[in-house]
């Protein structure tokens, strides 16, 4: 978030919320120096949009209070470093035990992805398993969309890449999105674009597998 003086009221309540763990509407007019009525409906809109949420305190005397809190979704709000996490923990994996060893870990989180998701597209008709693959996918912060270019070709494009500083290092990980799509839709999948190689979006392009039948 930025400096104080640059804050908005609500930005301000956020970050009053997120230092002192809770406060009461009557706490954070005192503390910002403006109305009750200023704060009440600056708290409105942040419930609203579910980033607070509040729970009713009993006092000793006079009516119970409304202490406000912020929710799990307001998180995203502070800044994050979890690739620079990822990214140490995989290069002392790296050098511990080379390359091979990191791309045993991509493989097995490939292998998990597809136990936990097949059951959303299994005994459903292609078109429909794309659809369901493209929700998956905008669930896990792709922002996926689906298209049907052909009359049996289909695009998949993902306009974000939330695991991006870590696939631009080690490609293994886009190898294995790849990879996890064509087993998940059992179909000839390609990547055309790919924004850990420098382009603006992912772009998967999907046609079934023709299936023969094997004359006796």
């Amino acid at each position: 978030m930025r400096d104080d003086l640059d804050l908005t009221t609500r930005e301000q309540i956020v970050r009053m919320l997120k230092t002192n763990g809770e406060l009461s509407a009557k706490a954070i007019t005192e503390q910002l120096g403006i109305t009750g009525m200023a704060v009440r409906r600056h708290l409105a809109v942040l419930e609203k949009e579910e980033l607070i949420a509040y729970t009713t305190v009993r006092q000793a005397m006079g009516r119970p209070t409304a202490v406000y809190q912020l929710t799990e979704k307001a998180e995203v709000l502070f800044p994050r470093q979890y690739h620079a996490v990822a990214l140490d923990l995989l290069s002392e994996l790296k050098n511990e035990a080379g390359e091979e060893a990191v791309n045993h870990l991509f493989d097995l989180r490939q292998a998990s992805m597809l136990k936990r998701y097949r059951p959303e597209l299994e005994h459903q008709a292609f078109e429909q398993q794309i659809a369901a693959l493209a929700g998956i996918q905008t669930r896990n912060g792709y922002m996926a969309s689906w298209s049907k270019s052909a009359d049996d070709e289909y695009e998949l494009t993902e306009y974000n890449c939330p695991i991006y500083q870590v696939a631009s290092r080690y490609k293994h990980a886009c190898a294995c999105e790849l990879r996890l799509f064509q087993t998940l839709l059992d179909a000839d999948v390609e990547r055309v674009e790919c924004l850990a190689e420098e382009g603006r979006k992912c772009v998967y392009r999907i046609k079934p597998i023709r299936k023969m039948n094997k004359s006796k």
